[in-house]
């Protein structure tokens, strides 16, 4: 994984803007090159000064939204019959499609959304969405969404979080990374409450203290 990394940092900050479009581009459209950790990698180095985030988001989330349309083209045009052409296998591959055909007709959106931000549905959502004949108007929607949503949420964290992140996000994934950011952002919020709760209280026994009578000599 970090050998993977290191070449991906080379390349990345040698071929910079290009590179990166490719990269996405490619792993949506079903390769299984780093798409993603392109993307990390491209954010990082522009929290450096190498690259701009201004133009890395928007030519991650073009990658993205490209590729998985040629993914659903593909899809589309030789999915059903890689599916179900006879051969090995071929029971497992039609199972897939009797599986896949009534999910992406009931979950089709959701799939296509939120599938941007898993590895294995990142790389075969769209190729599945084509072969299962998932209506491509609504497929363009959703993916234009997710793609978006995706390379603007990853290439933040990234870019704010810098070379911690890129090790987050390989580490733990997306998820964890929220998860991670999450429990932070709670710490302080229930640290603070915890200040104030203290600090209300000793404002309360000084005040009770201060209304308290003298007692006099002898009592």
């Amino acid at each position: 994984m970090l050998f993977a990394l290191i070449n991906v940092e080379h390349l990345v900050r040698t071929a910079g803007y290009p590179l990166l479009f490719l990269i996405v581009m490619s792993e949506s459209s079903g390769l299984p090159v780093p798409g993603e950790t392109g993307l990390i990698t491209a954010s990082v180095l522009a929290s450096q000064g190498n690259l701009k985030i201004a133009l890395v988001i928007p030519l991650a989330a073009a990658g993205a939204i490209i590729g998985d349309n040629i993914g659903y083209l593909i899809g589309r045009k030789g999915g059903r019959w890689i599916l179900e052409r006879p051969g090995r296998f071929r029971r497992q591959r039609r199972e897939v499609l009797r599986i896949g055909e009534p999910f992406f007709e009931r979950h089709g959106p959701k799939a296509v959304f939120f599938g941007r931000f898993l590895l294995g549905l990142r790389v075969w959502a769209s190729w599945l969405a084509g072969a299962t004949r998932m209506h491509w108007r609504s497929f363009v929607l959703w993916n234009a969404l997710g793609g978006i949503t995706w390379a603007t949420a990853i290439g933040l964290i990234a870019y704010f979080l810098g070379n911690s992140a890129s090790n987050a996000i390989e580490t733990f994934g997306i998820y964890g990374l929220i998860a991670v950011l999450i429990a932070i952002v709670s710490f302080f919020v229930l640290h603070r409450r915890g200040r104030a709760h203290e600090m209300s209280s000793a404002r309360s026994d000084d005040g009770a203290g201060a209304e308290s009578p003298d007692e006099g000599p002898g009592g």
